[in-house]
């Protein structure tokens, strides 16, 4: 029964980079800063959308946002980039995106991007959450566990310091950054593709 199911159904997974659906675009942003924000995005009279949570508090204009993520160092990795994801202290909204990446859907396997066990066999240390105290030893070690080159990519508003004062760039270099609250699967997507010198967007 399933399996005609299946057949019937056919190919569900996506396309990116090739097309984006308009549901997987990552969400809208206030399109101005607003005078005020309860978490704090608001800073010298501009709007930080690395802090900014989407919340929609702040009772302004929307608008889509374009820049999905910010990569400084990319790797020129034309191949396969093998990625660690690490968990400093999330609300494991995070997580959760990073898990449907090896669904059917996205299947960030045909990218060429595959998730590892362990940071000694990883390009790339993904990192999700504020780092709370009992953490930070993790992660340095995992950075140091890491093989050259190596790269740290942080995702989230919480990991780039926007609830919590600790940032993951207080502990370990940081190359790139993913924003959101949580950041959308393609978000994160586009963000790998970029530190593996592989994205034209």
């Amino acid at each position: 029964m399933w399996i005609v199911r299946g057949l019937k159904k056919g190919v569900i997974t996506g396309r990116y980079p090739e097309e984006v659906r308009e549901e997987e675009l990552p969400p809208y942003v206030p399109a101005e800063a607003p005078r005020k924000c309860p978490f704090g995005a608001v800073r010298k009279g501009r709007l930080d959308l690395s802090a900014c949570l989407y919340c929609g508090l702040c009772n302004v204009g929307f608008e889509r946002r374009t820049e999905m993520s910010r990569i400084e160092n990319p790797l020129t990795f034309r191949r396969s980039l093998h990625v660690f994801f690490l968990d400093v202290g999330t609300c494991h909204l995070c997580n959760r995106e990073v898990s449907l990446l090896t669904g059917p859907h996205y299947d960030i396997h045909r990218l060429g991007i595959f998730f590892v066990p362990t940071p000694k066999h990883a390009d790339v240390l993904l990192v999700a959450g504020c780092p709370t105290e009992e953490m930070v030893p993790v992660l340095r070690e995992a950075y140091e566990l890491m093989p050259e080159p190596k790269r740290v990519v942080v995702m989230g508003s919480c990991a780039q310091g926007a609830i919590c004062r600790s940032r993951v760039e207080d502990h370990v270099p940081v190359d790139g950054y993913i924003d959101g609250c949580p950041p959308s699967p393609i978000s994160v997507m586009d963000g790998l593709l970029k530190v593996a010198g592989r994205s034209e967007r």
